[in-house]
This record gives structure tokens, C-alpha cells and sequence, in this order.
């Protein structure tokens, strides 16, 4: 039962992909309306996460952020699922990379890199990457694991399609280790801004108007590896195309003390949300923990 449950979920999926993108956002239109008036998805969350993050606005441009955010999430569900029949020049086409070369240079001479990026734009295009270099080199990209795992099962899926490999966060350490010691070059992706368990809190930051906890086991990793830092900055141009420039966190992280490198990641990422705060997660509860008096920074 659980195999064709999941058979008719997939099929479901592959289907709505193979509707032309531009059909998808008449649906998306459609669906922007019922999600935000009617089921008003997390909209409590995403009000207060905006009220919060940007005191120096109006109620109106709130307002403005929050609805233009609920269009594009609708835009980000149909371009995820679009994303299960592209071919790779499509993908190609639609998600660019700029100064690859850069980062071609580096994995060709074998030196492995920690690329941090966040919840903006469509990050689930970002895992077509690999398609866009020739050089020997393994692309990983850590997950979190969905509670639906039928749902889980279909993103996974979709991730690998272009040739990245899902690493789950609890095996990240375990993946990057073996592979290392076999002298394999990587270049790792981290969606870093989640929030971290509160057993395992170790660092607080000031972010978006906010004093939050920070995951720092991509720092961890990258300075224990000897890796190099890499920040993903993406922007959407228009619907259905983005295009996403690496910019280097720090020429030597190892130097750097215990958790900058990890706020330089995040003073990174606020500038892009600042810049166009629409495309940010709005409705995912990231700001859930308040720092102790008594916590240490």
C-alpha cells in the first residue's frame, strides 16, 4: 500500500511537470488567492516574522512584503515540481551560475569548498550546479529530513537528478570524512539558516532585527577540513530565471575565531533579504528561540 501511495503521488508530480511553466503560473496565480485569503497559510508566522525583522516599515509595505512573498512561494511549489522533467539545458538556461570558473579553478586543484546559502529564491534549482562544470569533484548538499516522507522521497529526487548527492544532516561529518580520506575534492552545500535544536545551540547571532541561535557545524567542518567559504548569492531576474554568484566568506577561515565565519555567512544573507525580502521563507517559524541572559554569544 505504501508503494502505491507513493506510485500515484509520483505520478501526479511528473505529470503537473510536463505542463509548460508558463501554464504553471496561471496556476499559480490562481492558487496565490485561496492560500492566502482563505487558508491563510501560516500567515501568523509570516506577519510576525516581517513586523519583527523590519520595525522601520510601514504596516502597508508589510503588507506589500508579505503578499508579494505569498505569489512566490505559489511560483516556487510549480517551478519545484517543473524542475522533475526539465532537460539539463533547460535548467541550464533558467538557473546561471556566475564566475564558475572561479570555482572551477579551485576543485581542479583538488581544494575542496563549503558553499552556505539560505531559504531565497528557488534553492532547489541550486542542486543543478554540477551540470555546470566538468572537473572531477563530488557535490554534496545537506538536508534536513520532511516529516512526510512521501514528500520527502520526491524532493530527494528531484535534488539528485543533475548529479548532486543528498547527504542528511546527521551523516554530514560521516560523508565528508570518508570521503575525504579517500582524497576525493567536494564541493558541499549548507542551507544554513535554519535553526538548530535547542539542546544543541552554540552560538547566537543578531539577525534580521533578531537575536537568534546559528548552526555552526558547516564552520566546524569547513575549518577542521581546510576548506574554502563560499557564499551563494542568487537573485531572481525574472519568473522562471535566476542567476546566482559565489562570493568568497574569507581568503583563510581557519584563522578566523570561533564562529565569524558563521557570521559573516549570515551578514551575507540579510543583505540579499534586504535587498528583495520577498523571496526569503517568511513562513517557516526561524525566530522560535529566545536567547538566555545567561547564554554565552
Amino acid at each position: 500500500m505504501e508503494k502505491i501511495k507513493y506510485a500515484l503521488l509520483q505520478s501526479a508530480w511528473v505529470l503537473l511537470s510536463k505542463i509548460p511553466l508558463p501554464v504553471l503560473y496561471c496556476l499559480s496565480d490562481l492558487l496565490f488567492y485561496p492560500l492566502y485569503y482563505i487558508i491563510r497559510y501560516r500567515r501568523r508566522i509570516t506577519r510576525k516574522n516581517l513586523l519583527e525583522s523590519f520595525p522601520e516599515k510601514s504596516r502597508k509595505e508589510i503588507t506589500g512584503i508579505e503578499k508579494r512573498f505569498y505569489h512566490f512561494f505559489t511560483d516556487y511549489f510549480f517551478e519545484t515540481c517543473k524542475m522533475a522533467t526539465f532537460s539539463t539545458e533547460e535548467i541550464k538556461r533558467r538557473m546561471q551560475f556566475d564566475n564558475v570558473a572561479e570555482i572551477e579553478g579551485l576543485l581542479q586543484a583538488k581544494t575542496s569548498i563549503s558553499l552556505y546559502l539560505g531559504h531565497y529564491c528557488n534553492w532547489e534549482w541550486v542542486s543543478s550546479l554540477p551540470v555546470n562544470y566538468d572537473v572531477p569533484a563530488l557535490s554534496g548538499q545537506v538536508y534536513h529530513k520532511l516529516h512526510n516522507a512521501y514528500a520527502d522521497k520526491l524532493f530527494l529526487r528531484n535534488r539528485s537528478r543533475f548529479g548532486a548527492i543528498n547527504i542528511e544532516m546527521r551523516d554530514t561529518l560521516r560523508w565528508i570524512h570518508s570521503n575525504r580520506k579517500e582524497e576525493k575534492t567536494l564541493i558541499t552545500g549548507y542551507i544554513a539558516d535554519q535553526a538548530p535544536k535547542s539542546n544543541s545551540i552554540h552560538h547566537w547571532i543578531r539577525f534580521l532585527n533578531h537575536t537568534t541561535p546559528a548552526l555552526t557545524g558547516a564552520e566546524k567542518i569547513t575549518k577542521r577540513y581546510d576548506f574554502k567559504a563560499y557564499y551563494l548569492h542568487i537573485r531572481r531576474v525574472k519568473r522562471g530565471y535566476y542567476r546566482a554568484g559565489f562570493v568568497l566568506l574569507h581568503d583563510n577561515p581557519q584563522t578566523l575565531p570561533d564562529f565569524e565565519l558563521t557570521d559573516l555567512y549570515f551578514k551575507q544573507l540579510e543583505k540579499t533579504i534586504r535587498d528583495c525580502p520577498e523571496y526569503y521563507l517568511w513562513s517557516h517559524n526561524r525566530f522560535k528561540y529566545q536567547r538566555p541572559e545567561s547564554s554565552p554569544a
